[in-house]
């Protein structure tokens, strides 16, 4: 019987926290304008409305530089320009295409890479409002020095009705289950011995 217990209190827990997420997505859109940053990220996705919404960022001087990340290798740089719409003098300067990342992880990856190549201290973070939780997370892991911006793109996937369609719930119920992930992920991690400064050398006598 305790055990069924602790089961169903597992499982209301899970629920709980499962609507707070989809309620969050669902109030994330339509994003506000954000700061001025020194970068722009957009992660790839199935829709091109992420891209067309950081370009639109970069057009406006919200960063220097527009970093493309998880492109298709096999797309070249004019295929990327015409999902983007961007214009081509800007584009030409200041869009740079990351081949490499096939998954979130490698975005953050990816995008750690660049920021430090760039020494750039504060990005937008674009892409979809279901993937940004977890988008957050893994970015900030792989660079915490630098200051994030989210900056969601809603999608077709109805998150305020999210249990209608078996599409969006199974969706939004992957997509949570990842985040929890990530967060026991940084939570173990923060349970490892913190790295200790370096004493002070005292000065000869």
């Amino acid at each position: 019987m305790k055990s069924l217990a602790a089961l169903l209190i597992a499982l209301m827990i899970w629920g709980l926290g499962l609507v707070a997420f989809t309620g969050r997505v669902d109030l994330s859109t339509p994003a506000p304008e954000p700061p001025q940053a020194d970068g722009v990220v957009a992660l790839t996705g199935a829709s091109s409305l992420r891209l067309e919404a950081a370009t639109r960022l970069l057009e406006e001087g919200k960063g220097k530089r527009l970093l493309i990340s998880g492109v298709n290798r096999e797309a070249t740089r004019a295929d990327v320009q015409s999902v983007t719409k961007a214009v081509k003098p800007i584009y030409d300067c200041c869009v740079d295409l990351g081949f490499t990342a096939a998954n979130t992880v490698g975005n953050a990856l990816e995008t750690a890479e660049w920021a430090r190549s760039k020494g750039y201290d504060s990005l937008i973070v674009v892409t979809a409002d279901y993937h940004m939780p977890r988008s957050m997370l893994e970015l900030g892991a792989a660079m915490p020095g630098v200051k994030l911006y989210p900056y969601p793109v809603k999608t077709d996937l109805n998150a305020h009705r999210w249990w209608k369609t078996s599409i969006s719930a199974r969706r939004m119920i992957v997509e949570y289950c990842k985040y929890l992930a990530i967060l026991g992920r940084e939570a173990f991690l923060g349970l490892g011995p913190k790295t200790k400064a370096a004493p002070e050398a005292k000065d000869a006598p």
